[in-house]
């Protein structure tokens, strides 16, 4: 496995692959890899003949009363998980190499980036997009594996890529969560144990709009107070956003009568956790 932290090294290496007729998966992370992230890796690998992993912290994408700085990385855990599943190169650049000092352009986008996450995040995608479309470019795989559990950024760069015409195959995987049901996220360990107990109440809820749902319920606004009363039971959570959207177009549904999106936003003490399920109708 490689370790490569330069653009025009990538570049090098992924021109050969090419020339050798190899199909290439990319993996886009911000390190800190848990189980979640193995499972995009592992399916990229099964798929694919050579394997490409980011890690990189992008700061275009956090807000000036957000993580940066605090956010978890372990360099030397992550190259040994990559190791452990055969990844074939680890792309991990600083941010003068991805940003010039006088960046100026920007991927925007309206609609899709208005509602959910985007709502308490205004300038959050905008820098998802931009730093995204740069890895597709550098890296210039065949496909790109997204999790479910950021189904608002699934639906974002599925949109982007087609609005665009980027040649890129993107491949959505379903959450990986723990033993209690909690979805996996690097940002769990910020959680003290009283408050990773409380986290379970996000779950827990989606739980009670999935019954709903699967019972014959399509009024949205039921589904919405069901999982907000369940989530307002525990003290220690303060809800960000509750809503169920159309799973593709993202926008505000009411009466369900197709594939719909139930996702979640809520801070546990100080953290903000995210989490969803898509219905199917």
């Amino acid at each position: 496995m490689q370790l490569v932290n330069t653009i025009n090294d990538l570049r090098q290496i992924v021109k050969q692959w090419k020339i050798d007729g190899l199909e290439i998966g990319f993996v886009p992370t911000m390190g800190y890899l848990h189980e979640g992230h193995q499972s995009l890796i592992k399916r990229a690998v099964s798929e694919n003949d050579r394997v490409v992993v980011s890690i990189f912290v992008n700061p275009m994408q956090f807000g000036p009363n957000e993580d940066l700085d605090s956010y978890p990385r372990d360099l030397d855990c992550d190259i040994d998980i990559c190791k452990q599943e055969s990844v074939d190169l680890i792309f991990h650049p600083q941010v003068s190499e991805m940003y010039f000092n006088d960046f100026s352009t920007l991927v925007d986008m309206s609609g899709l980036t208005d509602v959910l996450c985007g709502k308490s995040r205004p300038n959050h995608f905008r820098g998802v997009c931009t730093v995204v479309n740069k890895l597709f470019n550098i890296v210039d795989a065949d496909r790109a594996y997204f999790g479910q559990k950021d189904a608002q950024q699934l639906a974002i760069i599925k949109r982007m890529v087609r609005d665009l015409n980027i040649d890129i195959e993107i491949i959505g995987c379903p959450i990986v969560r723990e033993e209690d049901g909690l979805a996996k996220s690097s940002r769990n360990t910020y959680l003290n144990e009283k408050e990773r107990q409380a986290a379970l109440i996000l779950n827990r809820s989606l739980m009670i709009g999935q019954k709903l749902l699967s019972d014959g319920e399509r009024n949205a606004e039921k589904i919405i107070n069901a999982i907000s009363e369940n989530i307002n039971r525990e003290p220690l959570a303060k809800i960000d956003y509750v809503d169920v959207v159309d799973s593709l177009s993202l926008k505000k549904a009411n009466n369900i009568s197709s594939s719909c999106l139930v996702a979640v936003a809520v801070f546990i003490g100080k953290t903000r956790l995210i989490d969803n399920f898509i219905f199917e109708i």
